[in-house]
């Protein structure tokens, strides 16, 4: 018969500090180096992803002119990123509603990602509110000014992510690159965490619900329900976070060479209520598949593993200053970096910034740069991995941050409302 424990058991083991609390990343090297661990060895699992994830909006609402200063606003811009001014009208209160997607873009450097970062880093943020008697308001706010602040995940958190190619011989222009993406399979590009990500280590979702608890960038928020585009072969997760508890570090906005795009980062709790979860959370990223699609029309071309990926390269980009060859011309990195990490002056990388994506290593001229991304190989093709659009890095200390919160009694556990 099948070991099972109720979701209050483990809640009671916490309160007594006798809960075994496991990171995915823990759980799987454990089991890679031979342990055997049972489902006596652990109560709880922290699953975590960081990456891009274009589904991602923010929901503001807060004051910029006092009472009868306009009727509503027709337009609202943030920062120059333009937003939704509405649903609701806040007619002659001087109020503001607005939606702000996290793909909108100020110009092709800056969009509702660098926005959202630069908001939950405290930054004065300025704002544009045309109005419907055509006056023009300016003003500025930052995020204690902002009362009700929620970032929205419409489909974060996939399952299973997909890796890309270019088999043409034309460059092209993509969100799964930053320079144009080469063709004749000349590189390889993907996202996703493998077996760190939340619903590989439950696909069932037997413990991710509505209702479920969670970390979205830091902060607590909750699932709401399946995302866009979920299906049962690919499912993925909507979800909500209050802003004011978020950390900069693990959002941002990331240029791509199609434009600016959104990144941020999920950490959720499996809690082991029986033998079949734990058998799940114990898969290794050598069990788990990773399509491989050309980037023109999205079809297949091959399937690789997450192992082939991530299981001998580096997790961090290294940066040597002594190589720095202080070109003459336009820094290559610095031009090329998607999410401004590297600085040019100071001849440092603001690892607050840095996602570990690995474009640098390609395009430092003097080699400065060095991560180990990688080589894969499809249809007897040798590929080189050119980037990463998932920080696993930061994915493992999510989770570790997640671990410590449940066992310091920071993170309650929560009992779904409903099943996806």
């Amino acid at each position: 018969m099948e070991k099972r424990r109720t979701l209050a058991g483990i809640k009671e083991k916490v309160e007594r500090g006798e809960a075994v609390v496991m990171t995915a990343d823990e759980l799987c090297n454990s089991v890679r180096r031979g342990e055997d661990v049972g489902f006596e060895d652990v109560d709880v699992v922290t699953s975590a992803t960081c990456g891009l994830k274009s589904g991602t909006f923010a929901v503001l609402s807060f004051k910029v002119a006092e009472r009868e200063e306009f009727e509503r606003a027709s337009k609202v811009f943030l920062n120059g990123v333009p937003a939704f001014a509405g649903p609701c009208p806040n007619e002659r209160l001087g109020i503001i509603d607005a939606i702000v997607y996290g793909t909108a873009r100020r110009d092709e450097k800056y969009g509702g990602g660098h926005l959202f970062r630069d908001m939950v880093a405290h930054e004065e943020i300025e704002v544009v509110v045309e109005t419907v008697e055509g006056r023009r308001i300016e003003t500025a706010t930052n995020l204690e000014e902002i009362p009700f602040a929620r970032l929205c995940g419409t489909r974060n958190a996939f399952k299973n992510y997909f890796a890309f190619v270019n088999p043409r011989e034309n460059k092209v222009a993509s969100i799964f690159s930053v320079s144009e993406f080469e063709g004749a399979f000349k590189e390889l590009t993907f996202s996703g965490c493998g077996e760190l990500n939340p619903l590989e280590k439950d696909p069932g979702m037997d413990t991710i619900g509505v209702g479920t608890k969670i970390l979205m960038n830091g902060a607590e928020g909750f699932v709401i329900g399946e995302g866009t585009r979920s299906s049962s072969e690919k499912p993925n997760l909507m979800g909500i976070a209050d802003m004011h508890g978020m950390l900069p570090e693990y959002l941002g906005g990331f240029r791509t060479s199609a434009g600016p795009e959104v990144w941020n980062s999920w950490a959720v709790p499996i809690p082991i209520l029986n033998e079949r979860i734990l058998e799940n959370a114990k898969r290794l990223d050598e069990e788990i598949k990773l399509g491989v699609l050309d980037v023109n029309n999205r079809l297949p071309v091959g399937e690789i593993t997450y192992a082939d990926v991530w299981r001998d390269s580096d997790l961090s980009v290294r940066f040597d200053r002594s190589k720095c060859s202080e070109c003459e011309e336009e820094c290559q990195v610095a031009s090329i970096c998607p999410t401004d990490a590297f600085d040019v002056l100071g001849k440092e990388v603001k690892e607050d910034l840095c996602c570990n994506c690995g474009a640098c290593v390609r395009f430092c001229e003097g080699g400065a740069f060095y991560c180990n991304l990688g080589v894969v190989t499809i249809s007897g093709r040798q590929i080189p991995v050119t980037l990463r659009q998932s920080d696993r890095k930061r994915a493992v200390k999510l989770a570790e941050m997640l671990k410590r919160k449940i066992l310091d009694g920071d993170f309650t556990l929560s009992e779904f409302a409903g099943r996806l």
